[in-house]
């Protein structure tokens, strides 16, 4: 029954101290989340999170999607291991100023599958918060596992002031139910809700540049309007961000000209003006 279950954040440890420390030291903790896989969760999070490392801010990304973490593929980062010093790990550096911390790091193969219980995870989640020496950053943005359960709300849990949630979805009717459910799991958290990522909104034709309907438009921004919640933009459909993702190249980075990167970068502005 949902009231005898115990809520493993609530219980004081001696690495409560040490995690409160470790994220006073991040000025703004973005959660990127989604009601249900596919969306493409990941690689909005790569893509805000660089673009917030090409305004000259201090980021790290930090992944925690126990099924899918597929940060180190879309970084080209699947061969790097965080260093140990100390009782710390240290994020991997990335060229352009990001540091990087994925639970894909600790696996000993990429095609590995986590097979964990509850307090597992939670451990895992905990010790990568705890336990991550990332310094003084400017932004955190935490790619969540998808859906509504027991792993992302470890997770929120977990995260102590968080500035609040981008929730990304696709136009589709059966993405956009599924997603609305992260409005409504923020809420009861009482975490911001940031805004809806409109993502896969019309694919850019290769050929012409022309926008074709291919999953329809809008219907993400309707679910915003519709939970009163910002909109924060569509990301279309561009192959060189199948492209980039593949090749472990943030789209965002190598594609600035393109209409998807511009729409990437509007939709970090809101982020950029956090207080």
């Amino acid at each position: 029954m949902p009231g005898n279950q115990q809520n493993p954040a609530a219980q004081n440890t001696p690495e409560d101290d040490k995690l409160k420390k470790s994220m006073e030291r991040v000025a703004h903790k973005i959660l990127v989340l989604s009601g249900k896989g596919g969306v493409g969760k990941s690689t909005v999070a790569v893509n805000l999170a660089v673009a917030l490392a090409l305004e000259g801010k201090r980021v790290g990304l930090l992944d925690v999607d126990f099924h899918g973490p597929s940060i180190p593929k879309l970084l080209a980062l699947e061969d790097r291991k965080p260093e140990v010093v100390g009782d710390a790990m240290l994020p991997v550096s990335m060229d352009y100023g990001m540091k990087v911390m994925s639970l894909g790091f600790l696996l000993n193969r990429k095609d590995d599958a986590v097979i964990w219980r509850g307090p597992m995870k939670y451990g895992a989640i905990k010790q990568l918060l705890t336990d991550v020496h990332w310094g003084d950053l400017d932004y955190l943005v935490i790619d969540f596992p998808p859906g509504t359960g027991d792993e992302p709300l470890s997770v929120a849990q977990l995260i102590p002031d968080a500035d609040g949630a981008v929730v990304v979805t696709t136009p589709q009717d059966v993405s956009t139910i599924d997603v609305s459910k992260s409005v409504t799991f923020c809420r009861h958290l009482k975490i911001p809700v940031l805004g809806i990522v409109e993502n896969m909104s019309g694919l850019i034709c290769p050929h012409c540049s022309k926008l074709i309907e291919l999953f329809k438009q809008g219907g993400g921004e309707e679910m915003a309007k519709r939970m009163d919640v910002p909109f924060l933009g569509r990301i279309p459909i561009d192959p060189k961000i199948v492209q980039s993702s593949d090749e472990g190249r943030p789209f965002i980075f190598h594609h600035k000209d393109t209409e998807a990167a511009a729409a990437f970068r509007q939709v970090v502005q809101p982020l950029l003006k956090l207080g």
